[in-house]
């Protein structure tokens, strides 16, 4: 769920000159395109431990969009539209099964708002954003079982700025059609509180982690991916801006950024909250790719980073919150892979099943 970027539009170079092409089959996120060692995705990743998951991305075309339902120039007004489609879809798929299936979804917005914000600083207020996100995941968590959703804080966007860079392209000359408040880079006060909504938008979405409204079952999960919070500009070998992180335009992401991306997303879903990787510096290495271990094998949440106070009572027999990467059995919406969760012991699993060795090669 998202705008541009899990559309991955702009990945690769455009086959026309008109308008940037969304590479959904690269998509950080959500895309399936090929495989982990040749293109790194959230999905390439979890189909090293599951070749079975279902509903990612391939190609550029949206008949085989999969269960991407992003839009490049979405906002966050859109989402519980999103949210809602996603439904509708994953119910009338007939290789779906709704109860069984674990779905690990993944939703990203805000850069559109950010760039819209000073436009119309009333539409685009920091409660108004987060209201929008809370209506997406209230449909999630009323029409979903099984569910463990990530929600990524949008990037830092005066961060990526850049200038000229030897006549590719100029910043943010080459993003106005985009983002009208870039427009405004000299204008010193307006930045400061271009940053200020960024920073708040990034402060209050951190919060949704905490929310009590999303505990109440123990098939649904909510956790906030911080990885964009401080987002550093590339560098090249030679010190200068490494723009092969961008496509043509110098605005949406190329394919090595998407890359990036699913690095730092992977790695935040293995890190606990409250000591998840808050900054990105694009620098491109798969060695960066953390691996689930026997000790922790499984997604991390609120429940299961030891923040929440012990409760007195017994412990049911229900499946508690801890999502081992080792039994991925599902499906995947942006990104979906089947899932366990659980804050305490292991239990055994509803069904017996064989467990991958998590020692195995991730890329």
């Amino acid at each position: 769920m998202g705008d541009f970027l899990t559309t991955a539009t702009g990945a690769r170079p455009s086959e026309s000159n008109s308008e940037a092409t969304p590479w959904r089959g690269l998509s950080w996120s959500i895309g399936g395109d090929g495989k982990l060692e040749t293109i790194t995705t959230l999905p390439n990743i979890l189909r090293k431990f599951n070749p079975s998951i279902l509903g990612f991305s391939t190609g550029s075309s949206k008949n085989t969009a999969g269960l991407n339902v992003a839009e490049e120039g979405a906002r966050a007004q859109d989402l519980p539209a999103q949210a809602t489609a996603l439904v509708k879809m994953m119910k009338s798929t007939s290789t779906i099964d709704l109860q069984k299936h674990w779905k690990l979804i993944t939703l990203l917005i805000g850069n559109n708002d950010l760039c819209l914000y000073c436009e119309d600083p009333g539409n685009y207020s920091t409660k108004t954003y987060v209201k929008y996100i809370q209506d997406a995941l209230d449909i999630l968590y009323k029409e979903l079982p099984r569910v463990f959703v990530n929600v990524v804080e949008v990037m830092e966007l005066v961060g990526l700025q850049h200038g000229d860079q030897g006549g590719k392209c100029t910043m943010p000359l080459a993003v106005q059609k985009n983002c009208s408040c870039l427009k405004h880079t000299q204008n010193l006060i307006a930045m400061q509180e271009l940053k200020k909504i960024n920073w708040n938008l990034q402060s209050d979405t951190s919060e949704l982690s905490f929310l009590h409204r999303y505990m109440q079952r123990e098939d649904f999960a909510v956790t906030v991916q911080p990885f964009f919070r401080n987002t550093f500009i590339p560098l090249n070998e030679r010190g200068g801006l490494d723009l092969t992180f961008f496509s043509e335009d110098c605005y949406h992401f190329s394919d090595r950024g998407h890359a990036e991306m699913a690095i730092a997303l992977w790695n935040n879903m293995l890190e606990p909250v409250g000591w998840k990787t808050t900054s990105n510096n694009f620098t491109y290495n798969r060695s960066k790719l953390k691996c689930p271990s026997p000790e922790n094998p499984f997604l991390y949440t609120l429940q299961n980073s030891q923040l929440l106070p012990v409760k007195a009572e017994e412990p049911s027999n229900a499946i508690y919150w801890a999502v081992p990467v080792a039994v991925l059995t599902g499906l995947a919406v942006g990104i979906l892979g089947g899932m366990m969760w659980r804050t305490g012991k292991p239990v055994q699993p509803e069904e017996e099943e064989t467990l991958p060795n998590t020692n195995a090669e991730p890329a």
